[in-house]
């Protein structure tokens, strides 16, 4: 199942991505007795409890018409995951970006943390920050929590907790970033997290490690590998960070980009700068799209 959040003027909704349309899961609520989830946050909240509603809604509605049949196009957009609790971050999950950017091969995760000012949507305009002058890209696939995790899960268990993928952007301003030991000035400024627009549910994605990941910037693709160069797999992670504090339903993992980044260019590089246009592309999720201003 492929999923969207857009904005109303009662909020955020869920919508469910067909080839005929959106279907707007409130409006379309009731067409069936199972409870559906109100809202965006709603959803994500309750997480995989809400897909077989879900499913039997998509069910029920196929071949027919009604007010709760959108355009997408006529959709304003929001990030996917409107309000997680937790954004954590994995850098230098790549092997290859790791050698591009001159460091180790990591033993654990490193994990790093953005803020909800930093999400943002497909298509939405990002600002260039005033005290940055190196902005980067990094084109990443984005895990979603389906269910609470409050103690250690193994490996072998982690991605049942997975409620579904999308495509991030993991923007960066290098120069406040590197300004010390810890990356969190230069990672979560506003909107330089864009994630979206899709959110395909886990069941229709079941390997994330086997995924083309591609970041083209200004129609040049600078970003193409595969999930299974990670160092670390999304069940590695997750596991992992189970380990040390709980994962709540809606919680997203962003984790890590492949090589191809600025950063690991030849000197002198050519940073980001107003106008630049970067899209985010996984296989089996679709596109991400912003545009510096």
């Amino acid at each position: 199942m492929k999923l969207l959040t857009f904005i109303t003027p009662n909020g955020n909704q869920l919508g469910i991505v067909t080839e005929r349309g959106i279907i707007d899961v409130a409006r379309a609520s009731h067409l069936i007795t199972a409870p559906l989830p109100p809202s965006a946050e709603a959803f994500y909240t309750a997480g995989l409890s809400c897909l077989p509603a879900l499913q039997e809604l998509l069910n029920t509605v196929e071949g027919q018409e009604g007010d709760w049949l959108i355009d997408e196009a006529t959709l304003t957009l929001a990030p996917v995951v409107p309000n997680p609790q937790k954004i954590i971050c994995v850098g230098l999950n790549y092997r290859r970006h790791a050698e591009e950017s001159g460091m180790a091969i990591p033993t654990s995760p490193v994990l790093f943390s953005k803020f909800n000012n930093a999400l943002a949507s497909h298509r939405q305009d990002i600002p260039m920050p005033a005290l940055a002058e190196r902005c980067d890209y990094e084109a990443e696939l984005l895990a979603v929590i389906g269910r609470d995790i409050s103690h250690p899960v193994t490996v072998e268990d982690a991605l049942q907790y997975v409620l579904g993928y999308s495509t991030a952007n993991d923007l960066s301003a290098r120069d406040l970033q590197l300004m010390s030991s810890q990356w969190l000035l230069g990672k979560t400024l506003d909107a330089f997290l864009p994630i979206g627009p899709y959110l395909v549910t886990s069941d229709d994605l079941p390997d994330p490690q086997n995924l083309v990941i591609k970041g083209i910037y200004n129609g040049e693709v600078r970003q193409h590998s595969n999930t299974a160069d990670m160092i670390f797999s999304v069940a590695e992670v997750i596991a992992y960070i189970s380990r040390f504090f709980s994962l709540k339903a809606g919680d997203i993992i962003s984790t890590g980009t492949p090589e191809g980044v600025i950063l690991g260019q030849k000197p002198p590089q050519q940073w980001m700068k107003a106008g630049d246009e970067f899209i985010v592309e996984i296989e089996g999720i679709g596109q991400l799209v912003n545009r510096m201003v």
